[in-house]
C-alpha cells in the first residue's frame, strides 16, 4: 500500500536535535500548533512579526493557520520553498520553525524565522531549534549564507542569534499593526562565522525529498 511520503516526500523530513524534533506540518499536527500558539506567544503590548498574525481572534487565528500552512506547502518547487517544520519536544509541538530559499542554486542563501510558545520559553529551545536548522542548511543542503531578523527590543531573538554567530546589518523600518511602525534588525551568518553547538543534528528523508527542493 501507498504511504503518504510516497506522494509528497517531504511528509518525511524529519530533523531531530538533542531534545527536539522538527518535521514539515501535516493536517493532524495542527490542532497542537494552534493550542500552543493561544497559549501565548509574546507580550500583547508588543509585536514581534512584521505580519501581526496573533492579533486576531482565536476563531480567526485557527482558521488562518490551516490556510497558511496549506499555502505555503502548495508554493514549494525545487529551488524556491519555504519550509515550515513544527517543533516538538516529548511529542508535544511548542512552536515552529521556518526556513526558506529563493533562487537556492545561485543564491546559496535560506532565512529562517520561528516562534515559540510562552510556555516553553526560557530552556534554551529557541536557540536550539535554531541552530538545528543552520546545522541542516549548512551541512545538508550546502547553503552559504543565512538571514534572519527581529524588532530591534527583542533581545531574546537577537541573543540567539549573537550566540550563533551573526553578524549584524541594516535596520529596517516596517509597518506591523495598522499605523503602527517597527524597527527590524537584520543578521545573517555564514558556515564559517557559525558557533556550532557541540552536537550535532540526525536528518532522516532528505534524500526522498532532494528533487523537491533542489530539482537533484
Amino acid at each position: 500500500m501507498l504511504e503518504l511520503t510516497d506522494g509528497w516526500p517531504l511528509f518525511g523530513l524529519t530533523i531531530n536535535s538533542p531534545r527536539l524534533e522538527l518535521r514539515l506540518v501535516r493536517d493532524e499536527d495542527l490542532p497542537g500548533i494552534i493550542e500552543a500558539a493561544l497559549g501565548g506567544i509574546h507580550d500583547p503590548a508588543v509585536m514581534p512579526f512584521s505580519t501581526p498574525w496573533t492579533d486576531a481572534p482565536w476563531e480567526e487565528l485557527m482558521r488562518n493557520t490551516a490556510r497558511h500552512q496549506w499555502h505555503v506547502r502548495s508554493g514549494i518547487s525545487p529551488d524556491n520553498w519555504t519550509l515550515n517544520p513544527v517543533v516538538s519536544h516529548e511529542g508535544i509541538p511548542v512552536g515552529m520553525q521556518d526556513i526558506g530559499a529563493r533562487d537556492f542554486s545561485i543564491r546559496k542563501t535560506v532565512t529562517t524565522g520561528s516562534w515559540l510558545s510562552c510556555r516553553h520559553q526560557g530552556l534554551g529551545f529557541g536557540k536550539e531549534m535554531r541552530a538545528a536548522v543552520l546545522l541542516f542548511a549548512f551541512d545538508h543542503l550546502g547553503a552559504e549564507v543565512a538571514e534572519s531578523s527581529a524588532a530591534v527590543w527583542n533581545h531574546s531573538s537577537l541573543g540567539v542569534s549573537r550566540s550563533l554567530g551573526y553578524s549584524w546589518g541594516s535596520v529596517k523600518r516596517v509597518v506591523t499593526r495598522p499605523g503602527e511602525l517597527a524597527e527590524q534588525q537584520e543578521v545573517s551568518v555564514t558556515p564559517g562565522d557559525f558557533k556550532r553547538p557541540r552536537w550535532t543534528v540526525g536528518v532522516s528523508g532528505l534524500e526522498a525529498a532532494r528533487k523537491d527542493l533542489l530539482g537533484q
